[in-house]
């Protein structure tokens, strides 16, 4: 008899807690290989190809594209026959089955499944209440043919009074993930006392906010509800990239205590040596490239702005290494890919990344570790034909320098006035990590290499 094996969304890393199915990649009744990709999900950071840890075939589908599923909710079933290979008790998010062994599986690929015999197999913990044949429900073969994905019905999060008076639980609090614990803890919420919304009573961050709003609401008063119209207009859900960039957007407001300085540079010299550069053959480099190569020089100069606060802690930490962050617009919104040790990159190098990781994010194939681990970004808004702007700074970096267009301007130059190419430069940074001299003194030195790419030189 063959097995039927719950594969269940792994953990994809960088402390994402939930996905949404963008595109089924396998149809019930497909037979599927090890490792084979099953699903493409949109988390907050990427689109991600999930492959499944083991071969069989597809009995059941969880969940219609455009579902947000949580990390360890049920993805696909799979029935894989007594010749074929099966997972350890740890991959895919620790799926079950009755007699699962610990043969050969996939050795690979995300985090939270592949195969691991150093650790114990664990058993799969029945939820208080549930049915005794609830744990062997999905080992049931489904028949051939289109099959609706399994309802989910999601319990009511507690609030108010309800989430005071609920029983606690007993035994293990269905909570997946970390940052939900975090949140509850730090706001001295008792999880046992919620009642999670999620598949299998699973506990959301969404449970926890709603706890949360309950405890600081007015009491109610003994006068008929007065319910709000809703208001009209297109409606757009505040989730998936738009959802993470405006949650870091407003935790780098709250948190971080920004200043801005700016100040105008004459570009000509800069734009001459670029063609220069470029006259002489082979790739071509990018203005973006030389303003990342300054940028490099300065940090080193300044090293203060190339830091982190560790709030916890209740200190600053500079950072041996640039990762540069630069922003890039695409069909999917702003992205920032990040350089890895962009200090050690020549302009032409430079050139070449930045190319690569465009083309990856306007074509959604960026990994989740191409968009984090920056610690200072370079936003040129000069493309979308803007001088100015003061940039809100990519939490938890501690600056950002803002690029507006470089167009021809009247200029004072060497006592005459002429027309230059003129760019302003903007630098926003975080005023716990140094004061204004600090800041001005990067700005100058990214304003006088901008003016006299001679300057450059002594630093290289």
């Amino acid at each position: 008899m063959p097995q039927v094996l719950e594969f269940k969304l792994p953990d994809l890393g960088e402390g994402l807690t939930e996905a949404e199915i963008v595109r089924w990649l396998v149809a019930v009744g497909d037979v599927v290989e090890i490792d084979q990709p099953v699903v493409e999900v949109e988390t907050a950071k990427a689109m991600v190809e999930v492959p499944c840890p083991y071969g069989g075939v597809v009995t059941a589908r969880y969940g219609e594209e455009g579902t947000e599923l949580p990390v360890g909710a049920p993805l696909i079933t799979v029935a894989v026959g007594p010749g074929e290979p099966e997972p350890s008790s740890e991959s895919a998010g620790s799926s079950e089955s009755s007699g699962s062994s610990e043969s050969s599986g996939s050795g690979n690929v995300l985090v939270g499944y592949g195969t691991d015999h150093s650790r114990p197999a664990r058993r799969r913990r029945i939820r208080p209440g549930a049915p005794a044949g609830a744990a062997t429900a999905v080992a049931t073969p489904v028949a051939q043919g289109p099959v609706a994905p399994a309802p989910v019905v999601a319990a009511p999060a507690a609030s108010g009074a309800a989430a005071a008076a609920a029983p606690l639980s007993v035994g293990p609090v269905p909570v997946i993930s970390p940052l939900v614990r975090k949140l509850a803890r730090d706001n001295g919420v008792d999880l046992r006392a919620l009642r999670g919304s999620g598949p299998e009573g699973l506990i959301l961050r969404a449970d926890v906010e709603a706890a949360l709003r309950a405890e600081v609401a007015p009491a109610p008063v003994a006068t008929a509800p007065v319910v709000a119209a809703p208001l009209a207009g297109e409606r757009i859900p505040l989730k998936g990239l738009r959802g993470a960039v405006a949650e870091k957007l407003s935790r780098s407001r709250r948190e971080i205590p920004e200043a801005t300085c700016w100040v105008d540079a004459d570009a000509t010299e800069l734009m001459a040596a670029r063609a220069a550069m470029n006259a002489v053959g082979g790739p071509k480099i990018s203005v973006l490239a030389l303003l990342a190569r300054i940028c490099t020089a300065a940090l080193a100069k300044y090293p203060e702005l190339n830091s982190t606060v560790d709030l916890a802690a209740k200190e600053i930490v500079r950072l041996p290494a640039v990762h540069l962050g630069f922003a890039a617009q695409t069909e999917r919104g702003l992205m920032v890919p990040v350089v890895r040790d962009a200090q050690t990159h020549s302009p032409e190098s430079l050139s070449a990344e930045f190319a690569r990781l465009t083309e990856l994010a306007r074509a959604g194939k960026l990994t989740p570790a191409d968009l984090t681990g920056g610690t200072f970004t370079l936003n040129n808004y000069g493309v979308f034909g803007v001088d100015g702007s003061t940039p809100i700074i990519n939490h938890p970096e501690a600056a950002m320098l803002g690029v507006g267009r470089i167009i021809p301007k009247p200029w004072v130059h060497r006592g005459e006035l002429a027309v230059r190419q003129v760019v302003q430069l903007s630098l926003t940074f975080d005023h716990r990590v140094c004061d204004g001299g600090t800041a001005g003194g990067f700005l100058r030195y990214v304003a006088d290499c901008v003016e006299s790419p001679a300057v450059l030189l002594r630093s290289l």
